[in-house]
């Protein structure tokens, strides 16, 4: 089983390197996602979770499935 923060740590790892990958800045994701600058990089520090929706635009944004944030 899964702890949620061995979840968060793998949503914020997963996060920072797919955002990087592509040459995007945190606030060019964040725009795309429609969030803020500083949630998206809280969410990259594991500071906070996320909603599945969220997710979603974030997943949207980076051009991925969601679940290549998860996993």
């Amino acid at each position: 089983m899964v702890s949620t923060m061995d979840l968060m740590e793998t949503v914020s790892r997963n996060l920072r390197r797919l955002r990087q990958e592509r040459g995007l800045s945190q606030e060019e994701l964040a725009s795309r996602a429609e969030i803020s600058a500083r949630y998206l990089g809280d969410l990259e520090r594991g500071r906070y979770s996320c909603t599945v929706t969220v997710l979603g635009r974030i997943a949207n944004g980076l051009g991925v499935r969601p679940v290549e944030l998860i996993t």
